[in-house]
């Protein structure tokens, strides 16, 4: 018979995506390899801390306002459509990741936190945009 809690764990921690759990306060709870991968911070580094760790100063009032309405109202806007935003890396440097989200709530169906996926598209937004540019003259 298969532990489901350790496979749960493994699931979790062998996605390819960066997946973030925070409670309702906005701590983080669950931070896999590819999260690690992705901004920088280990696990070690993460867990415990606010979201504002990887959120860019410029974007936090915007998340807050949407994160405590998500809780407050039990729905999410974007309704677990992906998302493009900005991302802080531990380095300093911002990202382009494409993010959806989800409430997760308990046996009762209260909201007891938020779950997040994400994928860097860094890559591909600046080359779409390099693409849109207008051409260099010389």
């Amino acid at each position: 018979m298969t532990d489901h809690s350790q496979l749960d764990a493994n699931i979790l921690n062998d996605v390819a995506d960066a997946l973030i759990y925070s409670d309702r306060s906005g701590t983080i709870t669950r931070w896999n390899r590819a999260s690690t991968a992705l901004f920088g911070f280990s696990a070690a580094e993460a867990l415990g801390q606010n979201l504002d760790l990887i959120i860019p100063e410029h974007l936090r009032d915007a998340h807050w306002k949407g994160f405590e309405a998500a809780l407050a109202s039990g729905a999410l806007k974007l309704a677990g459509k992906p998302t493009l935003t900005r991302a802080l890396h531990q380095s300093g440097r911002k990202l382009y990741i494409e993010m959806t989200f989800a409430l997760v709530r308990d046996a009762g169906g209260v909201v007891v936190g938020s779950v997040a996926m994400a994928r860097d598209v860094t890559e591909r937004v600046e080359r779409e945009r390099a693409a849109k540019a207008p051409p260099q003259t010389s």
